[in-house]
């Protein structure tokens, strides 16, 4: 994430373990020229990230700018699709959603993005999918209340047209994120 590569001089978020501490420790990230960001727009991209809903006078002490500076770049940066929204994060689990898996879906050959997308968008236990290299074709990141409705869910994805098998990983706990 853009938080754990914007160089500070405090150390690395504790969240972080030893071995990624040491992979991020000492990386800089510098303006990009090419996405025309500066690096008072890093820090207010980093800030964002951690909380989205600080006041924008504290955001702004913390980047050196007036909340109305800060308000215009949030602005720029949306309008040019840097920032593409602000989202509300959930504890799945205190919601009752408490088994995560990684469903890997093969297809029948020369299937399109578009018609994956289109079979998994009817799942709302769906929150995340990614067209993959190697065997499978999609990696489907599936939250489900518990395991008979895992299964239910894997075989309404595996009904789908286009859809060979798939192969499912269930997350036992969450290290990173």
């Amino acid at each position: 994430m853009l938080r754990d590569q914007v160089a500070s001089d405090a150390p690395p978020s504790d969240t972080l373990t030893g071995q990624r501490r040491q992979a991020t420790a000492g990386l800089t990230l510098t303006p990009t020229p090419l996405a025309g960001l500066d690096a008072t727009d890093l820090l207010l991209l980093r800030r964002l990230g951690e909380d989205a809903r600080a006041p924008l006078a504290q955001i702004g002490a913390e980047v050196n700018l007036s909340a109305s500076a800060v308000k215009r770049r949030i602005d720029r940066l949306r309008a040019r699709g840097v920032v593409r929204g602000f989202t509300v994060v959930l504890d799945p689990a205190l919601l009752g959603w408490g088994t995560e898996a990684f469903v890997e879906v093969y297809c029948r050959e020369r299937t399109p993005p578009e018609e994956i997308l289109s079979s998994l968008r009817q799942f709302p236990e769906v929150i995340g999918a990614w067209t993959v290299t190697g065997d499978s074709d999609a990696l489907v990141h599936v939250l489900v209340t518990d395991m008979p409705h895992l299964e239910t869910v894997i075989e309404r994805i595996r009904k789908e047209p286009g859809v060979l098998r798939s192969r499912s990983l269930v997350a036992l706990y969450r290290l990173i994120g």
